[in-house]
């Protein structure tokens, strides 16, 4: 029987707004793997078609971890634990886990091995970068429907320096992680 191995990443670590996803996919073996690349290398056409090719044949779960968290443990912390979150959801238990970065996420009884540039490299990885990015991205148009004036559908809340401007004009969100550097700077500078 072949090693089952699943890929994870996660994406939307340096947004100023909103959780960060991870995604964890163990791929089919009938997928083709040579199409497969890391999701910032790609336009938001490819990704979309890539993620819904990707969702089809593979198993694949989703992980969060919203802003309260994110505030209350960082952003590092936050990211990992999307990470296990989305590994949990996986309808299959991996037999190794392959992890975009240089940290894993606390978890007991899986074989984790990380790799730096992962999904530059790994498959597995970049599929996963993909469809986190994609999902992210599906909510970041649909926040960006209230608040029009930040341009989150074409920043992904990341700090552009049109997000920046409006952030400056229009002040700090909900959504906003106030414990970021420029929001945080922003709104000290309001005291």
């Amino acid at each position: 029987m072949k090693k089952i191995i699943a890929g994870v990443d996660e994406v939307g670590r340096g947004s100023l707004v909103g959780p960060v996803y991870a995604a964890a996919v163990i791929l089919n073996k009938e997928i083709n793997r040579k199409i497969l690349k890391d999701s910032k290398k790609l336009n938001k056409i490819q990704r979309e078609n890539l993620s819904k090719y990707i969702k089809k044949n593979s198993v694949w779960a989703l992980g969060s971890a919203s802003i309260k968290e994110i505030e209350k443990i960082n952003i590092l912390n936050a990211s990992l634990l999307s990470m296990k979150r989305a590994i949990k959801k996986l309808k299959l238990k991996p037999k190794k886990i392959l992890i975009d970065g240089n940290k894993p996420p606390d978890l007991k009884n899986y074989v984790i091995k990380t790799i730096v540039k992962g999904d530059e490299k790994i498959p597995e990885i970049s599929a996963a970068s993909i469809i986190a990015k994609v999902e992210r991205d599906k909510l970041m148009k649909k926040m960006s429907f209230s608040f029009k004036k930040y341009g989150w559908d074409n920043n992904a809340g990341y700090g552009t320096k049109d997000h920046i401007k409006a952030i400056k004009r229009f002040g700090v969100t909900r959504f906003h992680r106030k414990t970021f550097q420029p929001i945080h700077k922003i709104l000290s500078l309001k005291k």
